[in-house]
């Protein structure tokens, strides 16, 4: 039997990266999926047609990840349309970088949105569906600068560190209740956003890393599936660290 077969999977800005990796391993392990997007309907269906292949259900939902109101009726919606949900990905998130005393408040605003009150929206409307069942796996990506920090990303780290102590939070709300949250600190993966990295940038960050690689998304993907499945039953509150090792 595969790890999450028979379960419902929704993954937040899911069409690229990390997240559309977690789709697909979320798919080839049975699951099946319920995906966020902000614009791109077109990516969304080839996505959709992605997941399909592994024999499972997916669909794609356009969503203001960070509009409260919107949040709750595409929650709404994927419950009626898959009949429960079971594991929650909080994955959607952007970068503003810049340093503190020449950052906006614009900057510093949309990636606490889209990276935390999203996160906020989400669970905030997963809970009772997950409350009715008895059971879920909420699933913070965080980042190992939510960790550590990092010079020229204060909001990203601000945000990142939010989503840890958020899981932490809700686990212990909500484990009574059968429900488990847990958060995934990624390192240096490599991805279209590390991509845009200067090489310089880029050998300095392995050079610090013990394994001497950047990570692959499959890397995230696997410990997610991990984390979402009954594998790690008896685990709740804690932050998984996919970093090779990076921040001991």
């Amino acid at each position: 039997m595969k790890l999450l077969e028979g379960k419902t999977a929704l993954i937040t800005g899911a069409t690229r990266g990390i997240g559309k990796a977690i789709a697909l391993k979320f798919a080839e392990e049975g699951a099946n999926i319920a995906f966020t997007y902000r614009v791109n309907r077109e990516m969304s269906i080839e996505i959709e047609k992605e997941l399909e292949a592994f024999g499972v259900k997916a669909k794609g939902y356009s969503s203001n990840a960070a509009d409260f109101a919107s949040t709750e009726q595409v929650v709404k919606e994927i419950n009626e349309e898959f009949g429960g949900i079971d594991i929650l990905v909080n994955n959607a998130g952007i970068t503003k970088d810049g340093l503190m005393l020449r950052m906006t408040e614009e900057q510093w605003d949309d990636v606490i949105a889209i990276n935390l009150k999203s996160a906020f929206n989400f669970i905030h409307a997963c809970v009772p569906i997950m409350a009715r069942q008895r059971k879920g796996s909420i699933i913070n990506m965080s980042s190992v600068v939510g960790v550590h920090g990092n010079a020229g990303q204060c909001n990203y780290s601000a945000s990142k560190a939010g989503l840890i102590a958020l899981a932490k939070s809700i686990a212990q709300e909500l484990g009574s209740r059968g429900i488990r949250a847990n958060a995934i600190a990624p390192g240096f993966i490599e991805t279209d956003m590390t991509a845009a990295l200067s090489q310089e940038l880029r050998d300095e960050w392995v050079k610090n890393i013990p394994l001497r690689r950047g990570g692959k998304v499959e890397d995230v993907a696997n410990a997610t599936v991990f984390l979402a499945s009954d594998m790690s039953s008896y685990i709740t509150g804690q932050v998984l660290q996919v970093d090779g090792g990076m921040n001991m």
